[in-house]
């Protein structure tokens, strides 16, 4: 063996002590990058639920905004209207039509504002509503302006089923003073609703999303909350069948009537213009509420 070559357990034994030597920095090294990754994945994380914070709110401001503006619109119009068919049996039919565009307005502005508040307060509802108020309001907000539409639909229905086919009775008996009676029994009707919940002390739940509130729809135990979905359920069907029926017994009755003169058309035009307005309402409120009303009420 030469004098200048070391032994290979020699060679071994120091690089295992350099090792050793440098493991405490190695040991930082890998920490400080393990973290930087789980600040970076952090950081990353919270931005992108900032900018799915910021998009939430945007929409439901634009949709809300959408909503009172063209709402306002509508009742411009029907006002207008109103006011050229006074003495007229389509008078009847149009406060009806204002009557549901108010509702709708003010659905897209109370309940607008709520979820915007809502996703801007990150759905941190333990931190904004530790007592509960805001799911109250929101929840009887989700059952008034949900209801209201269905039972102002089916009433409407009614109304030109009268009109076309009792002429003589609607024009008698449908004067604005009723219908003004009939819209703030709807109202009331659709309040009582609302405030079953809280009557049957069962009050409002925070849904899975954690953006809305209304009456509890999973885990239902207690037999008060089976009966107030149940409520909602059938009395949102039984408008949506009431307005299905009476539409066809009036389209029916249009069909079969016999266009005599030019005068006589004029009279029927009219009637078919609403008719199809209550069939564009009527296909709106199956296809947004016929699934929901249909899981809830099974």
């Amino acid at each position: 063996m030469c004098l200048g070559q070391q032994p290979q357990h020699d060679v071994t034994y120091l690089q295992d002590f350099e090792n050793a030597l440098n493991l405490p920095f190695l040991l930082r090294m890998n920490n400080s990058s393990g973290l930087t990754a789980h600040v970076e994945n952090g950081n990353s994380s919270n931005s992108t639920n900032f900018m799915d914070q910021k998009i939430s709110v945007f929409f439901s401001i634009i949709f809300m905004t959408v909503g009172i503006i063209s709402n306002s619109l509508a009742i411009a119009i029907l006002l207008k209207a109103y006011q050229r068919f006074r003495k007229k049996s389509k008078a009847s039919f149009l406060l009806f039509a204002s009557g549901l565009a108010i509702t709708d307005l003010f659905d897209h502005l109370i309940n607008g504002t709520i979820a915007v508040f809502v996703y801007a307060s990150k759905r941190d509802w333990l931190q904004f509503d530790q007592s509960n108020i805001v799911c109250s309001v929101f929840g009887m907000c989700m059952v008034f302006f949900g209801l209201c539409p269905l039972l102002l639909g089916s009433v409407m229905a009614v109304e030109r089923c009268i009109g076309v086919t009792q002429p003589i009775f609607h024009s008698t008996k449908m004067t604005s003073k009723h219908v003004k009676i009939i819209l703030s029994l709807v109202w009331l009707f659709a309040i009582l609703v609302a405030l079953m919940p809280i009557l049957t002390a069962r009050g409002y739940h925070i849904q899975a999303t954690r953006t809305w509130c209304f009456i509890k729809t999973e885990y239902i135990e207690e037999w008060r909350d089976q009966f107030n979905l149940l409520l909602f359920s059938f009395l949102g069907i039984l408008s949506l069948a009431i307005s299905f029926m009476c539409n066809a017994i009036t389209g029916i009755t249009l069909l079969r009537s016999k266009i005599r003169n030019h005068q006589y058309r004029q009279g029927r035009s009219h009637h078919i213009e609403m008719i199809i307005q209550l069939l564009a309402i009527m296909c709106v409120s199956c296809i947004c509420w016929t699934p929901f009303l249909v899981r809830f009420g099974g």
